[in-house]
């Protein structure tokens, strides 16, 4: 039998300062799955803590940096054939300042800041590219403007 789980969190690290907008992306580690994938900070949902929860502790875990304002935007599904399990990953888009150094976490072996348009096309999965181009759209403001009460977690 098949399940349903929302248990993983992907995070899009944006700096949007002086209006020049950039995104983090991450090059997994060639002893990780999906070995020299470039991605977004991706990971589980641990026992007892929220979605937020996960996206602030994995940027910090994966990136060393503070998350400074934090939006909910969309969940993407996945499937994972080995353990049959639809997961639902909760997307959030996170403002945080790209001029202080990255520390990256074990499953990383590079990072690079790029342009809205280098990210979506460095990112491997679909899924990443349509969640950017919506976090874009929603914040192209820098803040949700008129939805900003339903999107802003912290």
């Amino acid at each position: 039998m098949t399940s349903i789980n929302v248990g993983t969190i992907d995070v899009y690290c944006l700096d949007p300062s002086a209006g020049d907008w950039h995104v983090l992306t991450l090059q997994r580690a060639h002893d990780t799955r999906c070995p020299t994938a470039w991605e977004t900070v991706h990971g589980h949902i641990e026992a007892g803590e929220s979605p937020e929860q996960a996206a602030v502790r994995e940027v910090r875990e994966e990136t060393g940096l503070s998350v400074q304002r934090l939006y909910n935007v969309t969940v993407q599904p996945f499937y994972l054939h080995k353990l049959a399990t639809v997961e639902l990953a909760v997307v959030f888009a996170a403002f945080v300042d790209r001029t202080l150094p990255i520390t990256l976490g074990a499953e990383h072996m590079r990072h690079e800041w790029l342009t809205p348009d280098a990210a979506l096309e460095r990112f491997v999965w679909p899924r990443e590219r349509a969640a950017l181009r919506d976090i874009l759209q929603l914040l192209a403001a820098g803040d949700a403007g008129p939805v900003e009460d339903v999107l802003r977690v912290i």
